[in-house]
């Protein structure tokens, strides 16, 4: 049996630019793809905190240390500048895979900086 895991995340990443008219995808400074283990064209989902929306597109490569975050394409209806979003990627794996997998957990600030990562979420309080 194969299980859906969370393989890495960029959390309250900050839109910077929302273009329409490009081929699709959102651009994400590369450096950033590195620290969460995103491929470019990898499949991702977008959940924008800022508005609730949810989609999936695929990841490209932004100038490294440029902070980008563009969501393009018809998904730029879902995301504007200045929204706030959670950046995720999954993985398959058997469930021997999975007993020792941990994620990769990307904290960002407003201007995209990495404040911390970890790879656990700590147990929601009641």
């Amino acid at each position: 049996m194969f299980l859906t895991l969370l393989k890495c995340k960029l959390h309250k990443a900050t839109v910077t630019h929302s273009e329409l008219e490009y081929e699709g995808s959102c651009a994400i400074d590369s450096s950033l793809l590195e620290a969460a283990g995103i491929r470019p064209y990898e499949q991702i989902q977008i959940y924008n905190i800022t508005n609730g929306e949810r989609f999936t597109t695929y990841a490209i490569s932004a100038e490294r240390g440029s902070g980008v975050i563009s969501v393009n394409g018809a998904a730029a209806h879902k995301a504007r500048p200045g929204d706030r979003v959670i950046i995720c990627a999954y993985a398959q794996m058997n469930e021997a895979e999975a007993a020792n997998f941990r994620p990769a957990l990307v904290y960002l600030d407003g201007r995209n900086r990495i404040v911390r990562t970890g790879d656990s979420i700590p147990v929601q309080a009641a």
